[in-house]
Parts: structure tokens; sequence; C-alpha cells
């Protein structure tokens, strides 16, 4: 692979690329894309297009970037995949998905997972931002969002009942909306793999080599791009 690539450009620059230090641009997605070609890989110029979309995209400033001292690069990404995927499937265990929320349910959530005082600090902009996440539901071509929510979720008690209320008043609303499916699965459930953790799967329309993944702990978060 490595003397394949240095056909395409130098390797140093292969190396930033993929380390993330500098973004691709559209030459050097075509240039690649050619080489895989030649080796022998299936590039059609559906594929092709929707790469090169999503490299253009990419280039562009989008509104998360001004919250660039709040959010984490993993964050980031999240982020910058719901802005750009058609579909987004989630099964959720403990909480309401974060697309789906309120601001006084995200608030209070966010206040006591905190894992330092400078998450603390930073509550109020961590709530601007899963609200304004919200966007891709409501957009001109709105994502499609498929969430199953375990039961207990819903069953949360905190100190403010009115917060929970709110919450699953909002949660009717939204499951209202065409391009919104809620569903519920109950605590009777017999043992499932989503025992085992949340996800989330973002789609990319036709282009499902393009699907990732994503799953979250604690103190980390996981990409998973393997088709399997």
């Amino acid at each position: 692979m490595a003397e394949a690539s240095a056909g395409a450009f130098a390797l140093s620059k292969l190396s930033r690329l993929e380390n993330a230090r500098n973004a691709a641009k559209p030459a050097d997605i075509d240039r690649l894309l050619d080489l895989y070609a030649k080796l022998g890989r299936d590039v059609d110029d559906e594929l092709r297009a929707a790469l090169l979309d999503l490299t253009k995209a990419g280039s562009q400033r989008g509104w998360w970037h001004s919250y660039r001292g709040v959010l984490t690069p993993v964050y980031e990404d999240l982020i910058s995949l719901e802005a750009e995927a058609s579909s987004v499937c989630m099964w959720q265990m403990g909480t309401i998905p974060g697309l789906l929320q309120t601001g006084d349910y995200a608030r209070e959530f966010i206040r006591t997972t905190a894992m330092s005082d400078g998450v603390q600090a930073k509550v109020d902009a961590l709530v601007e931002v899963r609200l304004a996440r919200q966007a891709v539901l409501t957009r001109e071509r709105p994502v499609d969002l498929w969430a199953i929510i375990a039961e207990a979720a819903l069953r949360v008690r905190v100190k403010d009942q009115g917060v929970m209320r709110e919450q699953l008043s909002r949660l009717l609303a939204l499951s209202q909306r065409p391009n919104v499916n809620v569903q519920i699965m109950p605590s009777d459930t017999p043992p499932h793999i989503g025992q085992m953790g949340s996800y989330t799967l973002l789609g990319f329309g036709d282009h499902n080599d393009l699907d990732v993944v994503h799953t979250e702990t604690l103190t980390s978060a996981v990409y998973v791009e393997d088709r399997t």
C-alpha cells in the first residue's frame, strides 16, 4: 500500500492526511480514487461524486467550529457526521438521545455526568451545542431518525419532575414528524444484544460503505467503519 500510495503523492503528505493533520482537497481525493481504480478497487462515478461532495463540504466551516474551546475532536467528528448523514439509527439504554432532548433535560444529564470541573464550567455551552445539533431533524432535507430507547430511560427520576414531563412531551411531539421514528423497548424484553451498550449507526444513503457506527462510554468514544 505504501509503495502504491507514493505514486499518488509523497508519503509524508499521505501520512498527514491519514492522521488528520491536513485536510484532503478534492484534487487529492480524485488522485487517490484513480489510484485505487488502477489497483482493482470498485470506484464508480456515483461513489466518486459522493466522496468529492463530502470533501467539499468538509472544507466549509460548520457552526460547531465556533465552539472549538468547548468540544473535543471526537465530539466534533460526531456533529460533522450527523450534519452530512441521510439517516441516523440508534439504540439508547439509559437516556433520551441527544437529538431528542430538551434544554433542561440536557443540562441535567450533562451536569450530573461531567467527569471534571472543566466540563462543569462548560455546561451551558454544551447544552447549546446539543440543541443546535437537532437542526438536522428540521432542515430542508431532514435526516431520517430511527431511535429505539430502553423503557428505563423514560423512568429516570430527576429532582424537578417537570423536566422529565417536558422531555416526554417533546419525545411525543417529535415522534409525529414523518422523518422521526421512536420505539420503546419494554423492560421485560428477553435478553438481547442491545444490553451490551448503546450505539448509533450513521448512514449515507446508497453508499453504505461510508456508514459508520458510533459508540460512546463515560470517558471515550469509538467509530467503527468495518462493514461486518
